[in-house]
């Protein structure tokens, strides 16, 4: 599934661990990689000497050569490419123009917007790009020793997203014969509105989980017919936080010591939205496992 993997890098310590990751995958999937440094054009356009020019050129080949020193030590090849322009913009136009199935990037690199939000260029590229993104946070099992896919979450609300993130995380457990715990949040505050939640019967809400019961049967016979040697966990839990699913969903990480959450970058909700769905959104600045992002359908 993954042949081709594109790494933004920009010399940040989670730009840094993605590399280590992405190193790893490539080698399990026999994927090439190619790493990319995109000299900002607002940066460029600043300068005032070719002197300055040169440095931010220098520097961006400072650490593609980084990333090649990682390479070598790590025992698979990387290829380098110097860019300009939008980072954003231009990370996604080279993942379309080499084909890239995959884009594996830090959460917050040097553009962050602060200690739990989400980088500007990371969340500017996950709104634009068709091609499946794996976020890489500085958190748990940043150090290439510690990589470990052994239990695969996918989060579920029988959308037409979700089910192609499920076949995702299908062919992730295949590689390393992993679990895929496929996860139903029913949301009670969003159900019964913001001041009538607690007026919710219990039947209603067996309802909600029934629905939610549907969906994860669903994309556990879809893993059954895609990956059939996976082996699958159900669950369907509730959440009354008034920050919703994402709450469960962390917990749920948190309390099966999850190591990768795989999940389309839109739910039901708002499927029609050109900004990334809320779920996604708030679980990416909150969680401490890579997330792998897989974009809609055109």
């Amino acid at each position: 599934m993954y042949d081709h993997i594109l790494l933004p890098v920009d010399g940040s310590d989670e730009s840094t661990a993605a590399a280590r990751r992405t190193l790893e995958l490539a080698r399990d999937f026999d994927a090439t990689v190619e790493a990319v440094y995109v000299v900002d054009g607002r940066a460029r356009r600043l300068t005032r000497t070719d002197r300055e020019r040169d440095r931010l050129r220098d520097h961006g080949e400072s650490v593609l050569g980084e990333i090649e020193s990682l390479a070598a030590d790590i025992g698979h090849p990387v290829t380098t490419e110097l860019l300009k322009g939008k980072p954003s913009v231009r990370i996604d136009e080279y993942a379309r123009e080499t084909d890239a199935s995959l884009i594996v990037l830090g959460r917050q690199g040097m553009t962050g917007l602060g200690k739990r939000l989400l980088g500007g260029v990371t969340e500017q590229l996950l709104h634009r790009t068709s091609v499946p993104v794996l976020v890489v946070s500085g958190g748990r099992q940043s150090d290439a020793d510690a990589f470990e896919y052994s239990r695969i979450l996918v989060p579920t609300d029988g959308s037409t997203n979700a089910e192609t993130a499920t076949r995702h995380s299908g062919a992730v457990a295949e590689q390393y014969g992993a679990t895929v715990h496929v996860l139903n949040v029913v949301d009670i505050q969003a159900a019964g509105g913001t001041f009538n939640a607690g007026g919710l019967n219990e039947t209603f809400v067996e309802r909600l989980e029934e629905s939610g019961r549907e969906a994860v049967d669903s994309a556990a016979a879809d893993l059954e017919t895609t990956a059939p040697a996976v082996a699958i966990e159900t669950a369907v839990t509730r959440t009354d936080s008034f920050d919703g699913v994402a709450v469960g969903i962390r917990e749920y990480v948190a309390d099966h010591d999850i190591d990768l959450v795989v999940m389309g970058s839109h739910g039901r909700s708002n499927l029609k939205r050109q900004l990334l769905g809320s779920v996604t959104s708030q679980l990416l600045r909150t969680i401490d496992v890579p997330v792998l992002v897989v974009p809609r359908a055109p």
